[in-house]
């Protein structure tokens, strides 16, 4: 669980500011307490070129303190510190935000990098794929993450390994040997389409995860534009049942009272860092209703989410389908055993039941 930058600032908006003011609104908000512990920097932190000596520079204008001293600040708070960077020779930005560059990917630098971070006393790193075999450059993704793996191993320093390549080579099939997640699809957005989208290619993909190792279906748009307060809820809820790692990419120094609220909620972080880390699964569908399951370390959870552009009632039918459900709570209204429901257009709601 944590934060990262790039669904609210990409690239020109990104400052040690923004990210130190960040850290320290996941402290006052609650965030740092529900769980919220990595603070991780995505692209752009960079200067436009390495040094005489091969390494990655934070940029001077924009970071102006370096990443050392960013991430003295963000532990001094009780928080970890994460940084992005690429297995090819450029990064995502400097392909898709012409962020200017050279020879800022880690291809044929990636011990150099490793250490580099741990020096700087980084414990998430994130590595982009993002086209690493254009410009001349031929890697074979499984090949290129386990190297940047082994240089992590090299430098001594336990930091937790988030690799991206978009489910392009089912990397569920060989990255839990390599990383400790991986991301599953291409790219979310702030949008329901975006969040159905993505979810809907989760399926399938449940036997692959378990603790240490998630499949990652992408940061949270919790609190964003384009998802209305309904819709940010169920989003949240549907990570919450695929056991997904939370990484919130609203802006965290002006969100809403309700957001906050929302991120913090403590009956559906329960169900998420549950500690058996069994991945649900949706069970079926009757029209435009979803319904899932995910099984916890002491007892299940199932959830109907509504999909529909318009309300739709749950039926008797629709309530055989969970199962038995013998002192079921709904996590949202705190009610036992009530299924009588109408739920909202892409409303979610969840029932847990202990055992």
């Amino acid at each position: 669980m944590g934060w990262n930058s790039w669904n609210t600032f990409r690239c020109y908006d990104l400052t040690e500011q923004v990210v130190v003011q960040t850290a320290e609104a996941m402290v006052a908000s609650s965030m740092k307490d529900a769980g919220y512990e990595y603070v991780v920097v995505d692209d752009c932190w960079q200067e436009g070129t390495r040094g005489e000596d091969g390494r990655l520079r934070a940029h001077r204008g924009r970071f102006p303190s370096g990443m050392a001293a960013l991430g003295e600040q963000i532990h001094d708070l009780g928080l970890k510190f994460g940084l992005y960077a690429s297995p090819g020779r450029r990064t995502c930005a400097m392909i898709y935000d012409r962020y200017p560059g050279i020879g800022l990917g880690s291809f044929s630098h990636e011990q150099l990098d490793a250490d580099s971070m741990a020096d700087w006393g980084v414990d998430y790193l994130k590595y982009d794929w993002c086209r690493a075999n254009r410009g001349g450059t031929k890697l074979d993704e499984p090949a290129a993450f386990a190297h940047m793996a082994q240089a992590i191993q090299n430098t001594g320093r336990p930091m937790v390994y988030s690799i991206s390549e978009y489910g392009r080579s089912k990397p569920w099939e060989w990255a839990p040997q390599v990383a400790n997640l991986w991301r599953t699809t291409p790219d979310i957005g702030p949008s329901w389409r975006s969040v159905m989208r993505i979810a809907d290619k989760q399926h399938g993909l449940a036997q692959f995860a378990g603790p240490g190792h998630w499949n990652d279906p992408d940061m949270l748009e919790v609190g964003n534009a384009g998802l209305s307060p309904t819709e940010s809820r169920s989003h949240l809820m549907l990570w919450a049942m695929l056991a997904a790692p939370l990484m919130a990419g609203n802006d965290v120094r002006s969100m809403s009272a309700q957001t906050r609220d929302l991120l913090t909620d403590s009956q559906i972080l329960s169900i998420a860092m549950d500690p058996a880390g069994r991945q649900g699964e949706r069970t079926g569908r009757r029209g435009k209703l979803d319904f899932w399951r995910r099984e916890l370390s002491d007892g299940f959870a199932v959830g109907v989410l509504n999909r529909a552009r318009s309300a739709r009632g749950l039926t008797t039918e629709d309530r055989d389908r969970l199962g038995d459900l013998t002192g079921a709570v709904d996590i949202t209204s705190g009610e036992i055993g009530r299924f009588d429901l109408t739920l909202a257009s892409h409303e979610m709601r969840i029932w847990r039941v202990r055992s």
